[in-house]
């Protein structure tokens, strides 16, 4: 409540000192209720893309000076039935009322105030042991075959669900943190870790009968990504030792012991931008990755367009190599010899690519409007060699880049070599295997309902064909592709309430099988132990 009045005083201060200001609209006055509930839903649903102090990144500013040139019904349709450039209809997708539209107009048109910080001391008391590491299982307790489970967010409900791969069959749902975002396994496949929009982050032991959270700790008030160790070479066995969070608020990563999430050390993000050199008070941390070559993690700093690689070998004497790249970066993955890690600046309309060996910036890709590959596609293009392939929040298509810059088809490298149309823009993932054929790309954030209940199938042995555009159900959206370890299967999510999984056969592209249970509440993102950890994709 103290943090809410903060907020509540600290913007009505504000407003007396903006209210006269010209050529903009007055600031509209909220009461403590209306602002507390539209802070809530900003958070929600905007500042992933807009950022915390709404000074934008994949999205646009929303500042007052930017807000307060559109009245409020102006900004009201705006949110309720979205725009050309990738964001969603919060409205028409049936997520926000009209009122609530109105209400979140009338928030952005307030001054930003930032959220408190977030200290230590302040992680240590959040931290929770529910089961100490000598407590736990030595071998499974069970028969599941661990390489093939899935763990999959159930958004919404602040959950994970635990499918057994060969069966089908909802092994658990295990509690988590809100809305969270994505899921890493540890080095030995045992370990399972997850992070949600509200910095929470916990630990599942998959030996366990069910699997079941052992630990948990909040790193911060927003958060989206989540890794662990994995290296074991001659610089040490770091194996499962420790994990890293990345937040978006306060701007830090976060690395925490392996097998307890104890905190263990907060580094700050706050800086300069690569290219103006202007101080930024949020850059925040996107995705992160560990290196195959070496004790690092790469971490990515979204608003700064600076990639850190992180050498977790001593903690005490940190060692950080920062990378000049490209502003706002996002999410990405490896190619396919895993030494080069490609990272979408999506408001830059390009890919950025690390060479994880040399420790330096590969290239810089211009792929086209909005890239937001996930962890992306390897294949091997009939004429281009190796390639990467993103989607676009902003376009209807997917961009393939070379990725072979040593070897037959160094001509192509970090080039963007081919340029497919599919059945709509507001792409979220794209998704292949090594024994596939194939390649599947949602059309999650399109404005068009039926893209958004759609997925287009690229052959790739015909690549010049247009996608075959599978339409998967009457309501939800369908979002997210994983494979299973043999790679015949494709799992999709139908994200809705009442949420399903939809197994197809990769070889054909028919639908095989719906995994249906009460607990699937808004299931997204579905994450295979043995293509996740082995980096399959």
């Amino acid at each position: 409540m103290k943090s809410i009045q903060f907020l509540i005083a600290a913007v009505a201060a504000t407003t007396v000192l903006t209210a006269n200001a010209k050529d903009l609209e007055p600031v509209p006055k909220l009461s403590e209720a209306d602002f507390g509930k539209a802070k809530q839903v900003y958070f929600d649903r905007c500042a992933g893309c807009h950022g915390t102090l709404r000074k934008g990144a994949t999205g646009l500013p929303l500042t007052p000076d930017k807000t307060r040139t559109k009245t409020v019904e102006k900004l009201a349709d705006i949110i309720y039935t979205g725009t050309e450039g990738g964001m969603p209809g919060w409205g028409v997708t049936g997520v926000l009322s009209k009122e609530e539209s109105t209400l979140l107009a009338k928030f952005i048109q307030n001054e930003p105030v930032p959220p408190p910080e977030f200290n230590m001391k302040d992680m240590e008391a959040t931290w929770k042991l529910h089961v100490p590491v000598e407590k736990r299982p030595t071998k499974p307790e069970h028969k599941y075959n661990i390489d093939n489970l899935f763990a999959v967010i159930l958004r919404d409900a602040g959950q994970i669900g635990i499918i057994d791969g060969d069966t089908k069959q909802v092994v658990t749902v295990v509690n988590s943190g809100f809305a969270v975002h994505t899921l890493r396994y540890s080095a030995s496949k045992r370990y399972l870790y997850t992070i949600g929009r509200d910095a929470k982050a916990t630990i599942v032991d998959l030996y366990m009968n069910p699997p079941q959270t052992v630990a948990e700790v909040k790193t911060g008030f927003d958060a989206r990504s989540i890794e662990s160790s994995k290296y074991k070479g001659k610089k040490g066995d770091f194996n499962d030792k420790y994990a890293v969070v990345g937040n978006y608020w306060p701007p830090s990563y976060v690395i925490l012991d392996g097998f307890t999430l104890k905190p263990l050390k907060v580094v700050g993000t706050r800086g300069y931008t690569y290219d103006t050199q202007e101080y930024h008070p949020e850059p925040r941390v996107a995705s992160i990755v560990a290196s195959h070559y070496d004790p690092e993690w790469i971490i990515n700093v979204k608003e700064t367009g600076q990639v850190l690689l992180v050498d977790y070998s001593d903690i005490k004497n940190l060692k950080v190599t920062a990378i000049e790249s490209e502003r706002f970066l996002h999410d990405g993955g490896w190619d396919k010899t895993k030494r080069y890690f490609l990272v979408a600046a999506n408001m830059r309309d390009k890919l950025v690519a690390i060479d994880a060996k040399t420790k330096k910036l590969a290239g810089i890709v211009e792929t086209g409007i909005k890239p937001h590959p996930g962890r992306g596609a390897n294949i091997m293009d009939p004429k281009f060699g190796p390639v990467y392939a993103t989607p676009h929040l902003g376009e209807p298509a997917i961009t393939f880049v070379g990725t072979d810059p040593e070897g037959k088809y160094k001509a192509n490298a970090w080039k963007a070599v081919r340029k497919l149309k599919t059945g709509g823009e507001g792409g979220l993932f794209i998704k292949t295997h090594p024994k596939s054929n194939h390649i599947w790309v949602d059309h999650t954030l399109a404005k068009d309902a039926d893209a958004t209940r759609s997925v287009s199938l690229f052959d790739i042995k015909n690549l010049d064909a247009p996608p075959k555009v599978i339409k998967l159900g009457d309501r939800g959206r369908i979002t997210h592709m994983e494979y299973n370890k043999a790679g015949d299967e494709v799992w999709i999510a139908l994200w809705d309430r009442k949420g399903e999984i939809i197994v197809m056969d990769d070889k054909t592209g028919k639908e095989k099988t719906r995994i249906t249970d009460p607990r699937l509440v808004t299931p997204t993102g579905k994450f295979n132990v043995y293509n996740t950890t082995a980096d399959i994709y």
